[in-house]
Formats: structure tokens, C-alpha cells, sequence
């Protein structure tokens, strides 16, 4: 009997391919729709009853059984409010990175256990190599435009065990060439931006039907009030768009950019100029560590690291403190270092692990 492979399948064409793929190698493949956000009817940015029915067509051209589950009642619990709290608590988090380790590999790597799967595959752009220990390492993918090993650098070994990525291998055109060329109705449809659940909608709005938004002030680096803000939870660091600042006399015709929260006085503080001291650092110190492997490398070695999606490596060196915790010094300085992302590690092709900025 062939090996069965549960595919999470979006409704988009990444997942698409994986699918075929997977088919055409001769395993047993069922795709699996996963609803994680229990939208309002009416909500016009919702996509999730289009990409069901998109997912639900391409299982059908494909010629694999389709199913969906419903995983928002987890989503709430352990993705959502996380990222509620952080926010309160004047931190950009990424949730996609939550939702790939509590949901599409904790809930759905369960469900597809029951269903008799003996591995999941996703349209991720990463790959996975096992070595002759039985370690699995986690690698790039091969198409360092759409590489999205950052996004799965909180997974264990019991995670990456049961993963598969087909397309690690693929570049994206090759991916939309191979849909193209199989008539699938994915083919050229639009990649989806955004987090999972927020999808198209305005972040300000949907945000403030959760968590109370408190008016502020907004000073230049030298405690100079120079306008208002909606709220300290709206900004991230290095963020230009949506500040609101006008013209401030004296002060030349050069963009402004949030560069830090005093939360204590709920003031923003901006800076002119998109390389200003204050949006340059050259260390950070992270928590809630995971490393892939199951241990870091060493107590302290030199490794790359990015600190946000698509960023290109940084060198760096890493220390491990006494409670597991890491204070990493950058050789360059780095700009626009948000407490709540996540630092991520790699030795060349491999993504070591990460933890979260504070």
C-alpha cells in the first residue's frame, strides 16, 4: 500500500502543486481545507468560502478526496489571543509563526494522525533533511524570494518528523508553470498577503474591535510634541505610512518614522530620516526560544540571523544566558529591531531556530 499524505490545502496555488505533486509520485494523498477565523457573514475582506470552494475543485481536477475541518475554536485559544496580549502590551507579534506551530503542525498533524496519514504536506518554501541520527534539519527553500523557513522556525523534531514540502525544491514561476500547465483553476490566482485571519481588511479597524484604543502624543527624540497618535498599538517600529505628521517648523522637509513606545506615557516617538540613530542597533536579547535540533548549537557561536521576513542573513554572534535566553550582537548595525517579531537563526542553508524579540 502506498503511503497516505494529508495535504493542507488553501485554496491557492502553492498547496495546489503540492497536491499534484504528491499524487503524480504515486502516494495515497487526501486534501484537507483548515477554517481557522469564524468570520461574519457579511464580512466583504473574508475569502474563506471562495478558497473552500477553490480547494474543494482542485481536490476534485486532481482526482484526490477532499475534506475540511474547523480549527477555530484553537485558533482563538492559542494563536488570537496571543496576539490580542502582545499587542495590549505594545508588541508587533507574528502570529502566522504561532499558527504554523500550534495549528497547521500540532491540530492538523493530529487530525491527519487520526485519519490514518503518516505525514502532512504543506505549500511551504522550505525543505527538510533527515541525517543518518534520524536528526531532521530544516533548510531554506531553494527559491530565496519566497524562502519561508522564518516562518517555521518554532517546529520540533516530533513536528518536522511528519512534514513534507514539495516544493522546497521549486522556484515560484516553476510553481504557477506546473499549475498552468495541468489546467488547475489555481493557476493564476492571486497570493494572499497579510495574516491568516486579517487577510485584506483595514489592521485598524479590525484591531480596535478587540482592544481599546487610547489617543497620545507623538515626540520628536528630543521630547518635542510634534502630533497625535490613535493608539501605541497601530505602529510598529521603523514604520513610516500613517503617522500623521505634517509639516514641523524648524524641522526639515525629511519623512518621519516611528522609532520607539513609552508605554509608561503612552507616547510614540519619531525620528526624521530612514537611518537615524534610534532605528539602528546592533543588539537585541530574545526569549521563548526554540531550536529545532532540540539544543542550541553551543553556549555562545557566531551564526546569521534575520530579525523580519525576506530580510537578507546578518552575521551575528550568539550568546545563551543561564535561563536560556539569547543576547545577540549584530557586526553591523541593524535597523527597525521590533520587540514581539522573532530572530531567527541560520548556519548557511540551515534555520537553527528563533525566539522572540523584547
Amino acid at each position: 500500500m502506498s503511503t497516505k499524505i494529508i495535504v493542507g490545502v488553501s485554496g491557492g496555488v502553492d498547496s495546489s502543486v503540492s497536491a499534484l505533486l504528491l499524487q503524480q509520485q504515486g502516494f495515497d494523498v487526501t486534501g484537507v481545507f483548515m477554517k481557522n477565523w469564524e468570520e461574519d457573514d457579511s464580512d466583504e475582506y473574508c475569502s474563506s468560502e471562495e478558497d473552500i470552494k477553490d480547494a474543494s475543485h482542485i481536490c476534485e481536477q486532481i482526482g484526490i478526496p477532499f475534506q475540511k475541518i474547523n480549527f477555530a475554536a484553537e485558533y482563538w485559544d492559542y494563536v488570537f489571543e496571543y496576539f490580542l496580549e502582545e499587542y495590549k502590551a505594545g508588541r508587533t507579534p507574528n502570529p502566522d509563526i504561532l499558527c504554523n506551530k500550534e495549528i497547521k503542525f500540532k491540530a492538523f498533524l493530529d487530525y491527519a494522525k487520526w485519519l490514518g496519514g503518516e505525514y502532512i504536506a504543506t505549500g511551504h518554501y522550505a525543505r527538510k533533511r533527515t541525517l543518518d541520527s534520524g536528526e531532521c534539519q530544516l533548510l531554506k527553500g531553494k527559491d530565496h524570494n519566497k524562502d519561508q523557513s522564518y516562518f517555521l522556525h518554532a517546529l520540533t523534531q516530533d513536528q518536522l518528523r511528519f512534514a513534507l514540502f514539495p516544493l522546497g525544491e521549486l522556484a515560484k514561476p516553476t510553481v504557477r508553470e506546473i499549475a498552468k500547465a495541468h489546467n488547475l483553476s489555481t493557476h493564476s490566482k492571486k497570493d494572499s498577503t497579510g495574516i491568516c485571519f486579517i487577510g485584506e481588511r483595514k489592521f485598524k479597524s479590525f484591531l480596535s474591535q478587540y482592544l481599546p484604543a487610547k489617543r497620545g502624543e507623538i515626540h520628536d527624540e528630543n521630547g518635542i510634541k510634534i502630533g497625535m497618535h490613535d493608539g501605541l498599538m497601530y505602529y510598529t517600529i521603523g514604520q513610516r505610512q500613517g503617522l500623521g505628521i505634517g509639516g514641523v517648523k524648524n524641522r526639515p522637509e525629511i519623512p518621519w518614522f516611528a522609532a520607539e513606545k513609552d508605554l509608561q506615557n503612552n507616547v510614540l516617538i519619531a525620528v526624521q530620516g530612514h537611518d537615524h540613530p534610534l532605528l539602528l542597533k546592533q543588539s537585541l536579547y530574545a526569549i521563548n526560544l526554540n531550536w529545532i535540533s532540540g539544543k542550541a548549537p553551543n553556549q555562545a557561536f557566531h551564526c546569521n540571523a534575520k530579525t523580519r521576513y525576506r530580510q537578507a542573513d546578518q552575521a551575528c554572534f550568539v550568546q545563551i544566558d543561564d535561563e536560556g535566553n539569547a543576547q545577540v550582537e549584530f557586526d553591523t548595525p541593524q535597523r527597525a529591531i521590533t520587540p514581539g517579531q522573532s530572530v531567527v537563526f541560520y548556519q548557511d542553508e540551515i534555520c537553527l531556530g528563533g525566539g522572540i524579540i523584547t
